[in-house]
């Protein structure tokens, strides 16, 4: 190993991540290494702020997908800079503001009717009379983001 480089195990110890994530994160695409003649992974040094780009990613409640576009959109595949986070981070706050939205809606409804065609709860006959939210699809239609009163309101046109 030279300075410029890393093994597996340097690699794990200090961002703090398993070598199994490592491999998956390279399996991934999201890092690379390159082989010593003995097979051994070596890491350029740059590559453990990679991986701390990537945990703090996943941190904010980015998934994988989102996280290698976010880095295959780095000229050159280069390393995250701090401008670079700040750019990105400000494209995901839509994305996550959507996800706070919707634990929102989860939170408000929770203890009431969600759409889900259940029929079992009392609430249900206020909320979705006669399952009406079916219409719409399957799943939890009202935290799936289906408004209650507009389901109510077509169901009222269509009566």
């Amino acid at each position: 190993m030279n300075e410029t480089t890393i093994t597996i195990g340097e690699l794990a110890k200090r961002s703090g991540v398993a070598t199994s994530a490592i491999r998956f994160y390279e399996e991934q695409g999201l890092i690379s290494s390159t082989r010593t003649d003995g097979g051994q992974r070596q890491y350029r040094r740059e590559t453990l702020r990679r991986v701390g780009f990537i945990r703090a990613a996943q941190a904010v409640g980015l998934n994988l997908a989102e996280i290698r576009s976010a880095l295959d959109a780095l000229p050159g595949q280069r390393t995250p800079t701090k401008q670079d986070w700040e750019r990105l981070s400000r494209a995901w706050q839509p994305l996550l503001q959507e996800r706070i939205d919707g634990l929102i809606a989860l939170r408000d409804q929770l203890a009431s009717c969600v759409g889900c065609g259940c029929l079992s709860l009392k609430s249900c006959s206020l909320y979705n009379p006669e399952d009406v939210a079916r219409r719409r699809g399957s799943g939890a239609r009202y935290l799936l983001g289906d408004p209650s009163h507009a389901v109510l309101a077509e169901a009222k046109g269509q009566s």
